[in-house]
């Protein structure tokens, strides 16, 4: 079926071109393809078979692209609420309770992500649909640590952290939509979430293995408490699973719309999305509507429509669109970690690729998928100079990650899956600059502690991650140096 469809697809360019030879070399076809013959009618004969099919479908794209979020966070949500499997590396945890990574992330976590390596993850599904959720954490002393707060739709709406509310023991009330009651004293309201669900990314800074016990020991202290049982000792905060399924795709081809539709009844969007929703409710999407009662054509084009969906996203955010492109380096745009009402980028370029993505004023990441000739990178040796005095400026800490196409950690013999500034034994240049090793094979012995591995074939991407980084990273005049190709 995908070879019909790029076959129709080039066709239907030489079409345009050519269109009587097109249609005389088509007559001449004994078993014309479906998908050519639908790729093909339009042009040559300024016809649609139904114009009801092709609304459809041309509005289904736009309601993909703008529920994509609604319907990772539905699968994320469920998986991880109610499918325990490594629990050590993959998030599993009841409603309003917090999982924490008991490891850094490496190679077996296969959920894509671009999960980090420099710090413990602390991720928690909260419901704050009946009442406020208070996030408690000691005193960090000098330690890096964040917690994230995204909306359903993967936009940021607020942060508890060393840059945000500082290092001192606190808590924070996490409340709901049009919740406006009184809170305890002591308690520090954060900006009101715009859903009824929220997802809180927690990470706390790891100086290395030696290091992981203590932060152990803080994530024990981090807690989640209902308004309704904040203050009272010895309470046991139930274990609820309870969260929507996702209807599944291989039993439904019509599974995502109707895992969408419940998802936006659980979740109502804004309501100046009003607009827009009454245009997707003429095709049976919207909250709480049945995809079922809307006719043949609509349901066919709708099931093409969430086809494509997904890879469309993809190749948009590998194509740097949205980006400014510094020595083959993605800057991203001031607006990342809050795209809102930018719906293509909120689910490329922030959901897709991380789940949620920072606000830049916390972490900028830099991504790089080309060589300083602007050539894929992919198998061979590159390297990355810092010249003295321009290694990445920041008031946190940086690191560099490299990821396979499918947005996961590389494995290694060297299970060595980050490299920064705070990786031992590094070795600097005889200038005081520093240069990084980005291959499969070691590049010798005496450069080791400067290497970090990728594949051994096939593409591959780097993320320079940059905390807490200082004014000319966000406004992007501070240059990263390029990946040169050395084989």
């Amino acid at each position: 079926m995908a070879g019909a469809a790029v076959a129709a697809a080039r066709t239907a360019g030489r079409a345009v071109a050519h269109p009587k030879a097109v249609l005389e070399h088509a007559r001449r076809l004994t078993d014309v393809l479906p998908a050519l013959r639908q790729a093909l009618t339009p042009i040559l004969t300024g016809r649609v078979d139904d114009w009801r099919g092709e609304y459809a479908y041309t509005l289904g794209e736009q309601a993909y692209v703008y529920g994509f979020p609604y319907l990772y966070n539905a699968q994320l949500r469920h998986q991880w609420v109610t499918q325990e499997r490594d629990p050590e590396t993959v998030p599993y945890a009841a409603v309003n309770h917090f999982w924490h990574a008991r490891r850094l992330m490496d190679a077996s976590y296969r959920d894509g992500g671009c999960p980090n390596n420099d710090t413990l993850y602390s991720l928690a599904w909260v419901d704050v649909s009946a009442e406020p959720v208070i996030l408690s954490h000691p005193d960090m002393g000098d330690r890096y640590f964040t917690f994230e707060l995204a909306g359903i739709t993967s936009d940021n709406f607020d942060y508890v952290g060393q840059r945000t509310t500082g290092s001192q023991a606190g808590h924070f009330a996490i409340t709901g939509p049009g919740w406006d009651g009184q809170l305890p004293d002591g308690v520090r309201r954060t900006a009101q979430a715009p859903s009824p669900w929220v997802l809180v990314l927690g990470r706390t800074l790891v100086a290395g293995e030696e290091d992981v016990p203590e932060v152990r020991a803080l994530q024990e202290r981090y807690r989640l408490t209902p308004l309704s049982l904040f203050g009272k000792e010895g309470h046991t905060l139930p274990a609820r699973r309870d969260v929507l399924e996702p209807v599944d795709p291989a039993k439904d081809p019509l599974a995502p719309w109707k895992t969408l539709n419940a998802m936006l009844a659980e979740n109502p969007p804004p309501a100046h999305h009003e607009v827009l929703l009454r245009q997707f409710a003429e095709i049976g999407i919207g909250p709480g509507l049945d995809i079922e009662l809307q006719p043949e054509i609509v349901k066919r084009s709708l099931i093409r429509a969430a086809a494509t969906g997904k890879p469309l996203l993809k190749q948009q955010m590998l194509s740097g669109d949205w980006a400014r492109l510094v020595n083959g380096w993605r800057y991203p745009p001031p607006q990342i970690g809050r795209f809102g009402d930018d719906f293509l980028k909120r689910a490329a370029d922030q959901s897709l690729v991380g789940i949620t993505a920072n606000d830049p004023a916390e972490a900028v990441y830099l991504l790089c998928y080309d060589d300083a000739d602007g050539v894929k990178l992919s198998t061979g040796r590159y390297r990355l100079r810092f010249e003295p005095g321009n290694l990445p400026p920041v008031e946190g800490f940086w690191s560099l990650t490299a990821y396979g196409e499918d947005m996961n950690l590389i494995a290694n013999d060297m299970r060595r899956y980050s490299i920064g500034d705070r990786t031992p034994g590094l070795v600097h240049d005889s200038d005081g600059g520093l240069t990084l090793h980005l291959q499969a094979e070691s590049p010798g012995r005496d450069r080791e502690a400067n290497w970090l591995p990728t594949p051994e074939q096939g593409p591959w991407f780097v993320i320079l991650r940059m905390y807490r980084p200082r004014p000319r990273v966000v406004d992007a005049t501070w240059e990263c140096p390029p990946l040169e190709r050395l084989t």
